[in-house]
């Protein structure tokens, strides 16, 4: 078995040379992440350990954490991307349709893409069967609910089964965004035919940045100024996509909120950025790459 199954290896100075969608090699997507937490659940992610080490379920410090963002992050998400024209991509839990029916509705007012992962915020069960149910409840709930199509996936923390490509295939997906290996979407390969690697970011990511790491307010701008300082040299060769993932109760609490108006300012005053969702950069790269026969 080579060390990928899924996608050949290829160093990105190998890559065919793309023409850049409507001539603009800068390829900005926004992903939105939103999250059900389950109350009676122990958290998946906490910013407040217990005393003395000792879980306890409720956990009320950390599910308020993250509840903070559902009340009072995405009223400002929904007003710095909605004031300014731009349409996210929205990684949504289904479990959020039932639970936080509001927010449902304001996403699809909105014009946000749906984009599937999965029923709450845990792991794929490891059965077969099992995570083909969820996968599939979980697609047939976004999709009845915004009649989109939901062609895209990204797995709760980015995790996957061996099998999870060819179940995300077989139930209609187009693209997975698991894989964060690339500047530019992949062809990857499945059991059922082959299936759109989509860029994805855990470097310009607000979990990992004030979750897991505990930055400063304004590491996420500065890794962003740096990013596009590196990209500089690389567009006029082939476009790059560049993937803000963002989360209510990180990236919208008070303190921060300031900076991703900052990034957007930065990338809107540029001439050569376009603003893309995750199912229009795939039209784009099947114009640019067919998919393998």
């Amino acid at each position: 078995m080579s060390s990928n199954p899924r996608i050949p290896f290829q160093m990105s100075s190998e890559r065919p040379r793309y023409a850049p969608p409507q001539g603009k090699p800068l390829i900005v997507q926004v992903v939105v992440n939103i999250e059900n937490w389950v109350f009676d659940e122990p958290m998946p992610r906490k910013l407040l350990s217990a005393p003395h080490g000792v879980d306890a379920v409720p956990d009320v410090p950390n599910f308020s954490w993250a509840e903070y963002g559902m009340r009072c992050g995405m009223p400002r998400l929904f007003e710095t991307l909605g004031s300014r024209g731009l349409i996210a991509g929205c990684t949504m839990n289904a479990g959020v349709v039932h639970n936080y029916p509001s927010i449902a509705d304001a996403v699809l007012k909105a014009g946000w893409e749906f984009m599937g992962h999965g029923l709450h915020q845990r792991a794929v069960p490891g059965q077969v069967a099992q995570e083909q149910e969820l996968i599939n409840k979980a697609l047939g709930i976004l999709r009845q609910f915004s009649g989109q199509k939901v062609d895209g996936w990204l797995g709760p923390g980015l995790r996957e089964t061996v099998n999870t490509p060819d179940i995300l295939k077989e139930a209609g997906v187009r693209y997975c965004s698991d894989w964060v290996l690339d500047d530019l979407p992949t062809w990857m390969t499945t059991k059922h035919g082959p299936m759109i690697s989509m860029p994805y970011s855990i470097e310009i990511n607000d979990s990992v940045l004030h979750a897991a790491g505990q930055y400063r307010s304004d590491e996420m701008y500065n890794r962003l100024l740096y990013a596009l300082e590196a990209f500089a040299p690389e567009l006029p060769k082939n476009p790059r996509v560049l993937t803000l993932g963002l989360h209510p109760h990180l990236i919208a609490v008070p303190h921060r909120i300031v900076f991703l108006n900052k990034m957007l300012d930065v990338l809107q005053a540029r001439k050569d950025t376009i603003f893309l969702t995750g199912t229009q950069i795939a039209d784009w790269f099947e114009t640019v790459e067919p998919a393998p026969k």
